[in-house]
């Protein structure tokens, strides 16, 4: 078959493949090597005196100097359990060199004490681990001057102000790595921050990302910073601490059987959440797993753990796009896209991502690496792992089913006012072959993107609001199964009521949303499924109409009544309402390039419909997904779509009649909404504008602060101290 010009555009390329593309990462020297693949590149961004790596030349809400201590300082969660497994590096004595200009005051690249707050603190985190698992390689090669310097440094920390979240980790492991050479470090700091720590816990292994008064469980609480970290603490301070340890180990299995859930059987993590620039940082819990030597709970087997790690860093080495033309990794996640990042994402932060690396501190002979891989648990038949898992602490509800890996999310929120945070924990389900979509700007739905949400406008479409943060959210169990319940009041006198169902057997390639709609106002409302590659295979041009009867083969779009449809090579997307009266109509929404994570072209299939004030009106809908990953798909994408499902019996009880759009009284919905009488074309088209949120300042702990909630935190756990004693007896 000849090449087209689409397929010699896409494999058209500015730089030579990146090392870490061609890596089959089968085996633990494959791991090593593409370890040493992501280092190799950072030698150019190195200063004179090697304290500080720039990367890049955007800007983040820190200093320039911290940017590049970033980039010096996060290689190292790669660096250091390469080194200390035994493994030799090129290059390893530029960190080297560098450490020791940047703690001396009066090197003209000293870092800069530490003050509250600081961006130095984190970073200080990889620096102690270092410290602690490779000190030959970093602390046996300085001077005694060099250590003090390197103690000063260090402790500069200790009375300073620090966020109230994972980052009371930093200073923890900080002083641990000054512990681990007989250095002079704070065992009372490390105490009080440990205590204080505890008191994020919430049981069933998942601990959040800050205090009491919202929930916030993304993957901060799991590889990125507090699971991955407790796994570390458990090996490092299984001797000083050993109840706490075992403790940490314990809900480390408690966390792995949900965790699991997370990983889809490609690979790919399901995004969600902030800081997703940290890529493959998504599997490094299971990393941290190897490296605590933790013992696997069942079903699942070391086998399985090292196929979750291998086969996401697989997913990621197709990602031909992640990386700058020098060989760097640049600041998105599939490609470059600043839409998504952070504030605080500086061309450095990326390689956060090296957290994944911990398993290489484990030789060979260790289970981990020396387990043949195994299949996802999911793919086994029958699985030992449920197909649908309700878990009430993240308040998600995991699913597989169709081929396909996606959650159901409500009741999480970022507690500060973090850049498109409706996006990253507000959407209705997140998907781990769609990814998520971020808006683009403040003009037009198409750059607000309602993917997986529902957006509604009291204004004519000028500006739209989706779902930020929710009130009553918990999940409750109708006719046997979990569904997600929550409302949310994105005006004073709007209410809006939400349940979220997952797939039944009958109809494994969809899964229901129920709003119930109260409104003192005229509103605009549109609804999104998940985002999906709108271009053809052909010819790289946009997708148009499917035929009428369409091939399985064929790639284009369906829009039909309350049907909007589209199939592409990423596998098909779509909505419909289950209600015949609710009177909304289908459309391809148009959103904007660079909005969707995974894909750079993506069209969203959605359902529109006007209210109005005073209306009371119910919406059921229908979302359909399946990904190209799923066996067999394009055979069967047609017969799944045709699988409607059924409104459930309870929503049916809920809303009073066996079908049709009603108020509560169960009588018909009022007039024909205006936007049933747009063309399905034009659907989408409406002018937006985001709604500016309003700053809330993040709360900052003090030492007192963290000395009264110490108190509560050591009542815990010495009840914990307890439960892990008679575990161990048992």
């Amino acid at each position: 078959m000849a090449t087209s010009t689409a397929q010699t555009a896409e494999a058209n390329q500015p730089s030579a493949p990146h090392p870490f593309s061609s890596n089959p990462l089968k085996t633990r020297q494959d791991v090593a090597d593409a370890c040493a693949s992501l280092l190799d590149p950072l030698e150019a961004g190195f200063s004179p005196e090697r304290a500080l790596v720039r990367v890049g030349g955007t800007g983040a809400r820190f200093d320039e100097t911290a940017a590049q201590i970033e980039g010096f300082a996060r290689p190292l969660w790669g660096l250091a359990p390469l080194l200390a497994g035994g493994s030799q590096y090129k290059n390893a004595s530029l960190w080297t060199k560098g450490l020791i200009a940047g703690i001396e005051a009066t090197s003209p690249e000293f870092w800069g004490n530490m003050e509250s707050l600081d961006q130095r603190m984190v970073e200080s985190c990889p620096i102690g681990y270092t410290l602690a698992i490779a000190g030959a390689h970093f602390w046996d090669p300085l001077s005694s001057v060099e250590r003090d310097n390197v103690a000063a440094w260090i402790g500069s920390m200790n009375d300073k102000e620090m966020p109230n979240t994972n980052w009371l980790w930093f200073r923890v492991f900080a002083n641990l790595g000054l512990k681990a050479n007989n250095a002079p470090y704070s065992a009372e700091r490390i105490g009080i921050d440990m205590n204080h720590l505890e008191t994020f816990y919430r049981g069933d292994g998942w601990t959040n990302d800050g205090p009491a008064g919202y929930t916030q469980m993304d993957y901060y609480s799991g590889s990125f910073a507090i699971q991955y970290l407790q796994l570390l603490y458990a090996k490092l301070a299984a001797k000083d601490d050993p109840v706490r340890s075992k403790e940490f180990l314990h809900r480390a299995q408690l966390f792995a059987l949900d965790f699991v859930h997370y990983q889809a059987p490609s690979g790919h993590s399901i995004p969600f959440g902030r800081s997703l620039t940290y890529r493959f940082a998504t599997i490094a819990f299971w990393s941290a797993f190897a490296f605590a030597s933790a013992e696997p709970p069942a079903p699942l087997t070391w086998g399985m753990i090292k196929g979750l790690v291998l086969r996401n860093l697989r997913w990621w080495s197709h990602q031909h796009h992640i990386f700058q033309s020098n060989g760097m990794l640049n600041i998105g996640y599939t490609y470059p896209n600043y839409y998504l990042a952070e504030p605080y994402n500086s061309p450095g932060s990326p390689y956060w991502c090296m957290l994944a690396f911990a398993c290489l501190a484990q030789p060979e002979s260790h289970p981990f690496w020396s387990s043949a891989e195994e299949a996802h648990p999911h793919t086994l038949s029958p699985s030992p792992l449920p197909m649908v898992k309700a878990l009430k602490q993240p308040l998600h509800i995991t699913v597989y089913s169709g081929g396909h890996t996606f959650l159901l999310s409500s009741g999480q929120t970022c507690h500060y006012p973090l850049k498109a945070t409706q996006a990253k924990y507000g959407h209705f389900a997140y998907s781990a072959s769609f990814g998520y979509s971020v808006p683009t700007g403040g003009y037009t739905l198409q750059q607000f993107c309602p993917e997986s949400a529902l957006a509604l406008s009291d204004d004519g479409g000028e500006i739209w609001k989706m779902r930020r943060e929710v009130d009553d959210a918990e999940i409750v169990e109708k006719e046997g199964k979990p569904v997600l319940y929550s409302t949310m009041k994105p005006w004073k006198d709007v209410k809006v009521k939400t349940w979220l169902v997952p797939p039944t057997e009958e109809g494994s390639c969809w899964h229901i949303r129920v709003h119930h709609i109260t409104s003192g106002r005229d509103l605009q409302s549109a609804e999104g499924g998940f985002a999906i590659y709108c271009m053809r295979s052909s010819d790289g041009r946009v997708l148009t109409p499917l035929p009428s009867p369409p091939s399985d083969s064929d790639q284009g779009t369906l829009v039909s009544g309350a049907d909007a449809l589209l199939v592409s090579r990423a596998g098909a997307a779509g909505v419909t309402d289950l209600l015949s009266a609710a009177g909304r109509k289908g459309g391809i929404c148009d959103v904007d390039a660079n909005s969707n994570l995974i894909e750079s072209r993506t069209q969203v299939p959605t359902l529109y419909a006007d209210l109005r004030a005073g209306e009371e009106r119910w919406f059921v809908s229908a979302v359909f997904a399946l990904p190209a990953e799923a066996d067999g798909w394009k055979g069967r994408w047609r017969e799944e779509w045709e699988k409607r499902p059924k409104v459930p019996g309870w929503v049916e009880e809920l809303i009073g009649t066996s079908g049709g759009a009603t108020n509560e009284q169960g009588l018909e919905g009022g007039a024909t909404p205006e936007a049933a009488t747009r063309p399905a074309e034009a659907n989408g088209e409406q002018t937006t504008q985001v709604a500016i949120e309003a700053e809330v300042t993040s709360k900052a702990v003090t030492d007192d602060a963290m000395k009264e909630n110490a108190s509560a935190a050591e009542v815990k756990f010495e009840e914990a101290k307890g439960e892990v004693a008679r575990s161990a007896r048992g």
